[in-house]
């Protein structure tokens, strides 16, 4: 037995019984397709592939406490406690006023929901022991990679941006959280609305009251003496009253509701009567100290960055978000959004389109071809079903396997679509040459028999180059990091593109020449078109057969024209993406005052909004509380 002796039986088993139970095969495959065009609106869309490694933000609200003491007392602590987590690779962390921030990285493969149980425990050890002033730490929602699917902004004529505020809070961002996807929504320029109390020095001097009194009078008055910096003296309101057949539960209502109320709450007693808050402070409504700030289209508003999940369909999400903002617009009246700030699902959708525009194209194209090569309609039919046959395969079991649809992705099956489109031509070319031979010649053989030897004379070498191109695709399957992550997808989907194409080549394609092609003349005469091409072909071979000098010289002059321009050619990981969305940083110097950032911010606003062609224009400055 030869060395391809058992490729060879196996391939001949294969498509002679695909060609006995050929309707069963056709079957299969009209289910194939079925199910993928019925699967492919709920596959993950995305723009890249997902290639950070695992990670977990950690970040601790601390009101009031310096860079140097948020360090020292929030952010040294927690790394203390969270180094040596099973799978923790690198660890990260940023000090900054009132804010700590700690990013753990773990190993490729960790189990992100299983590390995150790790990380939360650490936390809940080391939290006893942070300081009262600060917030118990809070760890973020697991974000994608791309993390930002959309921002949108939100202006006021008519309400102030407290208000915008505490209803961008308690409700807009409570339900934009229920929309699938949807990991976090940060609030830039989000003001707080807090009742403060601003001493006096002077008035407590005049009526000989300290801050220790004032402090305890507002944390009493208000929290039931529960402020962290309260003494404590008051320990709930709540309790019953008994009667002979009934238990009658106390609820207290606190009557401070207004600063004005808060003015009435006394500090000390003197001869001359009560001493109140109002006569040694100023009561109002303020926000909290800001960390960041917004510019929405030249004008202050709030910034709502939406971040995504890892596994969201941003598509979906998108739509999700901006059906979710459209059902409260009704409750809102004054109150603008604008949904178009950004939307990360605009450039999915263009290079979907773009690529179904290129598909389309391609498609007409493979059909002019084969009609004019092939000159026969049902052998034509044949290659216009496999070709889309074995991309939705593909992407079937891509589906199946839970991968994300992304650039790298979609640039895999095109690279393959030169393979597919190769198996769906040429077999069913051989085909056809092999039946109008054994018919002219008058042979005695089956139409199943001449379509199983055809199948089988060009099948052997093109299964020997498939597994060669697999092979060669091997060390991208071992890259590591950033190329790694980009590359995999991409290398993932050409194989099982081309690899679906063989699997088609062997069974579909049999089974469906046998159905189409069975009984049907097919001896007339060849495509003028490739009459043609052969006159041609031979005429101009015979000629340059005969002059190699000059053929070799074209060929050197080729060669050294494309060394030359080769270093002119643009060199980078990522192509060259069209989009519609442009990001610009500014780094304002050292100690700059948040007035004049929001001054200069909004200036610069106001003129990209004056260029022809620019929709809208949002900007955010600092930091949003809970965000990236």
């Amino acid at each position: 037995m030869s060395a391809d002796g058992p490729q060879r039986t196996l391939m001949r088993s294969i498509i002679s019984s695909s060609l006995r139970f050929r309707y069963l095969v056709v079957a299969a495959a009209v289910g194939i397709m079925l199910l993928g065009i019925t699967s492919l609106p709920r596959i993950h869309v995305d723009v890249f592939p997902e290639f950070a490694p695992p990670r977990v933000l950690i970040q601790t609200a601390c009101v009031g406490l310096s860079t140097s003491d948020v360090e020292q007392l929030v952010t040294v602590p927690l790394e203390a406690s969270l180094n040596g987590i099973q799978g923790l690779d690198d660890m990260r962390s940023k000090s900054v006023p009132q804010l700590s921030s700690i990013e753990l990285l773990f190993k490729p493969g960790t189990d992100q929901l299983r590390a995150r149980q790790l990380v939360q425990e650490r936390i809940a050890i080391v939290s006893p022991s942070l300081p009262t002033w600060a917030a118990p730490p809070v760890m973020l929602a697991p974000v994608s990679a791309t993390g930002r699917a959309m921002q949108i902004g939100m202006t006021s004529r008519s309400h102030s941006l407290i208000e915008m505020s505490m209803t961008a809070y308690w409700t807009i961002r409570a339900r934009l959280l229920r929309v699938p996807g949807v990991a976090n929504v940060a609030i830039w320029n989000e003001r707080l609305q807090l009742m403060a109390v601003q001493a006096e020095p002077s008035k407590m001097a005049a009526r000989d009251v300290s801050l220790g009194q004032v402090m305890e009078a507002t944390s009493d008055a208000v929290d039931s003496g529960l402020l962290k910096f309260s003494t404590g003296a008051v320990i709930g309101t709540g309790g019953t009253v008994e009667t002979p057949n009934q238990r009658i539960g106390i609820r207290n209502v606190l009557p401070i509701v207004t600063p004005a109320d808060m003015a009435k709450v006394p500090v000390t007693s003197t001869r001359a009567g009560p001493v109140r808050l109002g006569d040694v402070a100023v009561t109002g409504e303020v926000h909290q100290p800001l960390i960041g700030d917004a510019v929405i289209d030249g004008q202050p508003g709030l910034l709502l960055v939406v971040e995504k999940l890892p596994w969201a369909n941003s598509i979906q999400m998108t739509a999700g978000v901006e059906q979710a903002i459209k059902d409260l617009q009704p409750g809102l009246p004054g109150v603008v959004f604008d949904t178009k700030v950004f939307q990360q699902a605009n450039f999915v959708k263009l290079a979907i389109a773009n690529l179904t525009q290129a598909m389309l194209l391609g498609f007409i194209l493979v059909v002019v071809i084969l009609a004019l090569f092939l000159f026969e309609w049902r052998v034509a039919l044949v290659s216009l079903i496999t070709i889309p046959l074995s991309l939705v395969a593909t992407i079937l079991v891509l589906y199946w396997r839970g991968a994300t649809i992304n650039t790298m992705t979609l640039a895999g099956l095109v690279i393959a679509l030169g393979a597919v489109v190769d198996d769906a031509i040429i077999d069913v070319e051989n085909i056809t040459r092999r039946l109008r031979e054994e018919r002219l010649s008058g042979g005695h053989r089956s139409t199943a028999q001449v379509i199983l030897s055809a199948c089988l004379e060009v099948r052997s070498p093109i299964v020997y180059a498939t597994l060669i191109l697999v092979a060669v695709l091997i060390p991208v399957f071992l890259l590591a990091g950033l190329t790694g992550a980009f590359f995999r997808p991409l290398a993932l989907a050409y194989t099982l593109a081309i690899a679906a194409s063989m699997v088609v080549a062997l069974t579909v394609t049999p089974a469906l020449s046998l159905l189409l092609l069975r009984g049907v003349p097919i001896e007339r005469r060849k495509s003028p078109l490739v009459t043609w091409l052969q006159r041609a072909y031979t005429a101009a071979l015979s000629r340059i057969v005969i002059r190699p000098v000059a053929v070799y010289a074209v060929f050197a002059a080729v060669t050294i024209l494309g060394a030359v321009v080769y270093p002119m050619l643009g060199q980078s990981l990522f192509p060259g993406f069209k989009e519609h969305d442009f990001l610009i940083h500014w780094v304002s110097p050292p100690g700059t005052s948040s007035a004049e950032m929001e001054r200069s911010t909004t200036k610069i606003s106001k003129e990209l909004l004056a260029i022809p062609g620019v929709q809208s224009a949002g900007a955010h400055i600092g930091q949003a509380l809970l965000g990236e």
